[in-house]
This record gives structure tokens, sequence and C-alpha cells, in this order.
């Protein structure tokens, strides 16, 4: 699993951005129409100012009863979040996001948002790995024309 995040993980995203003034409800209509459980949050200098995931959505809109339409961003999001770098690898994403319980984690190069990995994402690469090394190892015990049609 020693795939880079980028360009392993993270080719052309289409960031999903948000401004710290914009609603909860923003965010969710943003999220439902691109079929993804987290947006960025950045400020007007368009850095890192946070995340807003579905888990935010449930537990501090939610349930504490709040409107999504009036409440902003800023009140709800996870501010400063822990996040990779272009160079770190899939093994180190998957590590940190076990750790904390994390399911999205932003990827920063310097000041800038260059992407977001899931823990889907890291799941895809874990497959694809395992299934190298089954192919891998039925070429070493049975050959290298084992399961060749």
């Amino acid at each position: 699993m020693d795939t880079k995040i980028v360009p392993g993980l993270v080719k052309e995203q289409s960031l999903a951005t948000l401004n710290p003034a914009d609603s909860v409800m923003d965010a969710v209509l943003l999220m439902s129409d691109r079929k993804i459980g987290a947006v960025i949050v950045v400020d007007d200098s368009a850095r890192l100012a946070g995340i807003f995931t579905e888990r935010d959505l449930v537990n501090r809109v939610v349930a504490k009863k709040l409107d999504p339409a009036k409440t902003p961003l800023v009140d709800v999001m996870t501010a400063n979040p822990d996040t990779l770098r272009p160079d770190d690898n899939a093994h180190e994403a998957l590590s940190l996001m076990s750790a904390h319980r994390y399911r999205h984690l932003p990827v920063v190069d310097g000041d800038r948002v260059v992407g977001m990995v899931s823990i889907r994402d890291l799941f895809n690469v874990v497959k694809a790995s395992l299934e190298d090394e089954v192919r891998d190892r039925e070429k070493f015990i049975f050959g290298s024309d084992y399961g060749v049609a």
C-alpha cells in the first residue's frame, strides 16, 4: 500500500467547497447533489477553514434541533481538521483515519486544498492490493499461466 495520496488517490477531483458563512442547508444540498459525505470549508483566500461531514450534520445540527437554513457552517463544522499531504501514502491515511474514526480527510499542499480522501477510496486501494497479492501468489504456486483462459 505504497500508493501516494496524489496522484494515486486524488487525481482530477472537482472539489466541493463552501464558505464558513454558507448555511448547513447549502452544504446538505451540495452533498446530496454530488452524492458525497463531506464538503471542504475554505476561507476567502481559499485556505482550509474546516470540514463539514454527515456526522457533523447529525451530531451538531439535527441532534441539537438547529435550523439548517439559518445555521452557518462556521458554527457546526469541524474547524482545523487533520489533513493529509500529497506525498503521504494510503497506509498513513488509513492509520490516521482508523485511529481517529474519520471517514474523510482533506489533502493540503501548503496553503492549498488539493483534494479529499474518503475511507471508500482507501478501501479500493486495499482491495486492489490484496487482489494483486493473490494473483502473485497464484503465479508463484501454480505457475505463470494459472487462471489464463
